[in-house]
């Protein structure tokens, strides 16, 4: 038997799990890469100099600001797109086909542009665990890219319940604006969160 049919059995094999024992399953896939990437940041040695885009330290700070909010606008957007697609938006009526493609470029847009501030993050600080502030942050950031890859999953998965999927586009777009809050809006604020 050949790779790629071993692979179509597992995944028909998995498609004829009931759906609550997949949504647990994709669950668990979500929580293994968040605690991968939470022991990975914390072993890793922080290198505080460590720039972004050629960008200084502190310059760097200031661009993953802009792009930690360009990210957040565009979770606000995914968030209505989304409540258009599902017919919860008060006067919009059934969104068009090219609603859930541009939901989906958009998602894909705003998952690049937390790239390069999660790799700076991990490579100038790892997962810190000093203060309120950069526990939450850095468990925030583990947990967004378990999240993603639980909510890819979920899309590619069929019969599933109802909820799975905007439970996990919604966790995905509060761990956004929690990243945003304790990150962008701290530098925005003065070094400092509003409370």
């Amino acid at each position: 038997m050949t790779t790629g049919g071993g692979a179509r059995a597992l995944v028909s094999r998995f498609g004829q799990l009931p759906p609550t024992v997949r949504v647990a399953s994709i669950g668990l896939a979500g929580a293994i890469v968040a605690v991968v990437l939470y022991i990975i940041g914390r072993a890793h040695t922080p290198n505080y100099a460590t720039g972004l885009f050629g960008q200084t330290a502190f310059n760097a700070i200031i661009l993953k600001s802009a792009l930690a909010t360009a990210a957040l606008g565009l979770a606000v957007v995914q968030v209505l797109l989304a409540l258009w697609i599902y017919r919860k938006l008060p006067l919009a009526g059934r969104a068009p086909k090219r609603i859930g493609l541009t939901h989906r470029i958009i998602g894909g847009v705003l998952f690049a542009l937390t790239i390069p501030i999660a790799i700076h993050c991990f490579l100038a600080y790892g997962v810190v665990l000093t203060d309120t502030r950069h526990v939450i942050h850095s468990i925030a950031g583990c947990v967004f890219y378990g999240a993603f890859v639980a909510k890819v999953l979920l899309v590619q998965s069929r019969r599933l319940p109802g909820w799975a999927l905007p439970v996990a586009g919604g966790l995905l777009a509060l761990l956004v604006a929690l990243l945003w809050y304790t990150s962008a809006l701290w530098y925005y604020n003065g070094f400092s969160v509003p409370i």
